[in-house]
């Protein structure tokens, strides 16, 4: 499974971890992704989505039939 936000796409960001002696490896830093479950009243069933903090608050501020139509506009299947 990758790891991206169902909502806001957001995926791991990639560069590099400086040590103290200034040598350079390369490193990840991933998304704050959180699997949560929302009922969706219209269809009478729970879905599960996988998102950031941020698009939680999306979810909050916007709705999640809004944020459902607008997943379903972009193509994604739930």
């Amino acid at each position: 499974m990758s790891r991206r936000c169902d909502v806001t796409g957001a995926k791991p960001g990639y560069g590099n971890a400086v040590s103290h002696s200034h040598r350079r490896t390369r490193r990840r830093w991933e998304p704050n992704l959180q699997r949560h479950r929302y009922w969706l009243p219209s269809e009478r069933r729970w879905i599960t989505l996988t998102l950031t903090t941020k698009a939680m608050r999306t979810v909050d501020r916007d709705g999640i039939e809004r944020v459902v139509a607008r997943l379903r506009a972009s193509g994604v299947t739930l």
